[in-house]
């Protein structure tokens, strides 16, 4: 702010700055936007032209993307963050640590769906971006936050090793 004296009254201007949040990522994080949005490109959406493009950052460095994928069965429609976690797998890759997510979507962030959050919990916690089609406006939480109360595979274990009962 400034403090200036005009006459008898005191004035106080407030500057209001607008800082780019983007602009304070890391190069890195900055890249795995382009990337997603790049992915987003790729999209097959021929029956909701509703792009979707993710980018995974694998704790090697690596990073994997995927696009979403339309089947006019549209219980096979595939999501862009599981097409990146399969395309992971399949390249040897299993340990995500950050999953960026573009969409065509202006008005309001677009997050993971259910299915996707739970299939990403199943290689752990990771930071995720949310990103709107400008590639740039973002919003950021943990995987975690998302997705509270996941069904891990250590539920299934530790299922298994209790003694069963007769019913």
């Amino acid at each position: 702010y400034q403090r200036r004296v005009h006459g008898n009254f005191l004035l106080v201007l407030i500057f209001s700055v607008r800082m780019d949040a983007f602009a304070t990522l890391p190069p890195s994080t900055q890249e795995l936007f382009r990337l997603a949005s790049h992915a987003r490109s790729t999209s097959y959406c021929k029956y909701s032209n509703f792009r979707v493009g993710a980018a995974l950052l694998m704790k090697s460095g690596r990073v994997i993307t995927g696009c979403n994928v339309e089947n006019s069965s549209f219980g096979l429609t595939i999501c862009a963050e599981r097409t990146a976690a399969v395309r992971a797998v399949a390249e040897g890759e299993r340990e995500p640590v950050c999953c960026v997510v573009c969409t065509d979507g202006d008005a309001n962030f677009v997050w993971p769906c259910g299915a996707c959050r739970q299939f990403l919990s199943e290689f752990g916690d990771m930071d995720v971006y949310a990103v709107k089609n400008d590639g740039r406006t973002f919003q950021h939480r943990r995987l975690s936050q998302l997705l509270p109360e996941t069904f891990t595979g250590d539920q299934l274990e530790r299922a298994a090793s209790q003694p069963k009962t007769e019913v």
